[in-house]
């Protein structure tokens, strides 16, 4: 077998993403807990933990969202930091992985590497990075640096930047030492450090990365681990796959150098026909009357209260021309007038009211697995053989019991089968994510 022939492991592994800041998340009904409280955090990823899950990811906010200039306040709210976050979860578990969302665009490169090596070697070797990017000037306002980034130059930036943060880690010769000076004097940034932690078990922490675009998938090819994916149908999943292979081998990497891991969402029960009720009470709950309303008025720009949820989609026109980003990525770069007229026909068309057409453009439509706990393991059993993906990263609706189906019932059902771990194969996430040892990067000074 050559590296450049992917072979399916025949496995799969699932990771959380503990959301915080969204409308999947069920936050006001009798079962919904805290965003923030730490015993949110504790019960859920050691629920995670007890079935074998690999990883447990948290995001970032940058700035708090907004809706017509002000808070918005119908969502969730809850994005406490990552790492200090992870840090504290780390002394409550033992395997599971811990991975930080973390910016290219506002952190420095040798601060951030070291706080990521502090993290890493805290909790024994399972620490990870979800690298990101920024070039919108709304998020910039926040660190008085505006849009100083260009969009077309945001991941030549990462790029530097963590290539930069590698060569911190690579700069020992051994792990006790000694350890080199790394330099970098570049457009944005310009580091001179010596390292001051020495190497984790697990060597660095892994990279993950989430961008889509061509460029997205290329940088994700040449520099991350693990790749967190918007493809969970299964013939989406299976062309993602064979296009990452593609872009691996041409950076010169193996086949299977690069983990994939796309976000999901899992509505099970003992019945079919169980589930399909327990999804219409999740989706009643994800979008109310409110939160229908405020969907149209981010994209209407104004005021949409006098309308009624359960009637016809507002017959005015919006007043902006561009929707903004004040509400995150997914509410930006409309074109607004058009849109309306779109989504007016398609909702005519259809039959549906505002709420309906609402809960159908947020629902997790193409990421959601409902049905029988042994229906899903039968279809996730199919993903496995193929290697399709190596696993989900789970969106729980539900904080902080909504993994406990999963484990009690799914996962059992997925280890008869074969596919899914039923103990942890190291003690590090590199390891229990089937990594290898990455190759240590050269010394030069890079500029």
């Amino acid at each position: 077998m050559t590296r450049d022939i992917f072979k399916p492991s025949g496995r799969i592994q699932f990771g959380i993403f503990f959301q915080g800041v969204n409308s999947g998340t069920i936050w006001k009904a009798a079962e919904s807990g805290s965003q923030t409280d730490f015993e949110s955090f504790r019960r859920i990823v050691q629920t995670a933990e007890r079935g074998k899950f690999a990883a447990f990811f948290l995001g970032e906010g940058l700035r708090l969202r907004e809706h017509l200039g002000r808070p918005h306040a119908l969502d969730v709210v809850g994005r406490p930091d990552a790492q200090t976050m992870l840090a504290a979860l780390a002394s409550v578990t033992t395997n599971i992985g811990l991975v930080a969302t973390q910016n290219t665009t506002y952190n420095d490169p040798a601060d951030l590497a070291h706080r990521l090596s502090s993290l890493d070697l805290i909790s024994g070797g399972r620490a990870a990075w979800n690298v990101v990017t920024t070039d919108n000037a709304w998020t910039g306002a926040n660190f008085r640096r505006g849009g100083y980034l260009d969009h077309a130059d945001r991941y030549r930036h990462a790029e530097a930047f963590v290539e930069t943060a590698k060569r911190i880690w690579d700069s020992w010769e051994t792990p006790s030492g000694p350890a080199h000076r790394v330099l970098h004097q570049g457009q944005h940034y310009t580091v001179d450090v010596t390292p001051r932690l020495p190497r984790s078990p697990q060597y660095r922490p892994v990279l993950f990365q989430a961008g889509d675009s061509p460029e997205g998938r290329d940088f994700a090819a040449r520099q991350a681990d693990v790749i967190f994916s918007a493809h969970p149908r299964f013939d989406d999943a299976v062309e993602f796959r064979r296009d990452i292979v593609s872009r691996s081998v041409a950076a010169g990497r193996g086949a299977n150098a690069v983990r994939i891991m796309p976000a999901s969402e899992f509505i099970l029960a003992a019945t079919d026909q169980e589930a399909r009720e327990k999804k219409d009470w999740v989706r009643s709950l994800q979008i109310g009357p409110q939160q229908a309303i405020a969907y149209l008025e981010q994209f209407w720009g104004r005021e949409l209260s006098a309308y009624d949820p359960d009637g016809p989609l507002p017959d005015i026109d919006p007043v902006v021309e561009e929707t903004s980003e004040t509400r995150g990525s997914g509410f930006h770069g409309a074109k607004a007038r058009q849109l309306a007229d779109q989504w007016r026909a398609e909702a005519k068309d259809k039959g549906l009211s505002i709420r309906q057409f609402v809960t159908s453009r947020t629902a997790r439509i193409d990421s959601t697995f409902t049905g029988s706990y042994n229906a899903v393991a039968d279809h996730l059993a199919q993903y496995a053989r193929v290697g399709a993906v190596d696993g989900f990263n789970i969106s729980p609706w539900l904080i902080p019991t909504g993994l406990d189906d999963i484990v009690n019932h799914l996962v059992p059902e997925l280890q008869e089968r074969g596919v899914y771990p039923t103990e942890y194969r190291g003690s590090t996430l590199r390891e229990n994510l089937g990594l290898e040892t990455p190759v240590r990067l050269s010394q030069q000074v890079s500029v």
